[in-house]
């Protein structure tokens, strides 16, 4: 089979790999098609990473050959299937950390999304595989990885309806925030540079979108959206650290900042503001099966529109160029297809 592998200095090749054999429990997919996270890219560049690989795990794909005792899906049926998955029985998972889970961190497609054929092992497939209903499209459905990530992080930033939330990054990820702090019936305040990802964004309709460079109009729209508290909460998505004083200097007293990135910086924040002004910092790694399924229920429902977040398509051997696409950010959201 054709798989788009990462073999190293960035570099992505479209080459033959393995086609995966399943065993007792598990699932083969055909690819229908897998969204570029920020994450993979983030591998990509990183030099580290080990190599070669295949990345990807936003997958949708059709269900080509089931191994013994599997009855919750049929061949032919459309579904989205998550790479990692909790034990549901250690500390970390009786306490709500299913992503500190060691199973969690240990469970992963095979190989991962960027290839024709994807084996999904025994428990993503009884725990985090859900078929897609007709009406679905293959991108929606592709959404529901992301969408379950950004729902536990609202609910560890607890937003609450009447809440003034803003959220920093116009990517795909800051939109599907912004939807689901409306959603939840929360204010919302976009806030990103100038450009087409601020139009865009603005064309979701769901509240405010402001540019950074306009500092004096971010902070008089939070002003005048929270009686002059400033917001409940602030999300981070994306950029680096330097965007934490000015969240902090946003947030309403005892408010949250709510940090959705990696990076290797460290954190330019005075622990005797923490204190002082009672604020919560708080941090949220991928998703639990719970968020999958809440994640399911919102796209099939239609309650987050998520296809308009596409804006480019590609190939698997034209992976590398969806690629510079993000990084040049010039595209929201990239869908790989075989």
């Amino acid at each position: 089979m054709i798989a788009a592998v990462f073999r190293g200095g960035g570099k992505l090749v479209a080459e033959e790999w393995p086609r995966p054999a399943i065993g007792e429990g598990e699932v083969l997919l055909r690819l229908l098609g897998c969204g570029l996270c920020g994450s993979d890219i983030a591998k990509i560049v990183d030099p580290t990473t080990s190599a070669p690989v295949v990345l990807g795990h936003e997958v949708v794909g059709e269900v080509v050959t089931l191994g013994a005792g599997v009855t919750d899906c049929a061949i032919g049926d459309r579904v989205v299937a998550a790479h990692h998955v909790p034990c549901g029985e250690c500390h970390y998972c009786r306490r709500g950390s299913e992503s500190m889970c060691r199973a969690f961190k240990a469970s992963n497609l095979d190989p991962g999304g960027f290839a024709e054929y994807v084996r999904v092992p025994a428990a993503n497939a009884r725990h985090a595989m859900f078929r897609v209903p007709g009406h679905v499209s293959d991108e929606a459905a592709s959404f529901v990885e992301p969408l379950a990530c950004c729902l536990r992080s609202v609910r560890r930033a607890r937003v609450e309806p009447g809440d003034t939330i803003v959220v920093v990054g116009l990517g795909s990820i800051g939109c599907l925030f912004g939807m689901l702090a409306a959603a939840r019936k929360a204010r919302v305040i976009l806030v990103g540079k100038s450009g087409w990802r601020l139009e865009r964004a603005r064309k979701l309709g769901i509240g405010e979108c402001l540019d950074t460079t306009q500092s004096d109009d971010t902070a008089a729209a939070q002003r005048e959206l929270s009686g002059g508290r400033g917001a409940d909460q602030v999300i981070i998505t994306g950029g680096g650290t330097d965007a934490l004083p000015w969240a902090v200097e946003s947030l309403r007293d005892g408010g949250t900042v709510h940090y959705f990135a990696g990076g290797a910086d460290t954190l330019p924040l005075r622990l005797e503001t923490l204190y002082h002004r009672e604020l919560t910092l708080t941090a949220t790694y991928s998703s639990s099966p719970a968020d999958l399924a809440e994640a399911f229920r919102l796209i099939v429902a239609g309650a987050i529109a998520v296809d308009r977040l596409v804006t480019h398509r590609v190939s698997l051997g034209g992976l590398h160029r969806g690629v510079d696409l993000v990084r040049r950010r010039e595209a929201l959201k990239v869908y790989v297809t075989p």
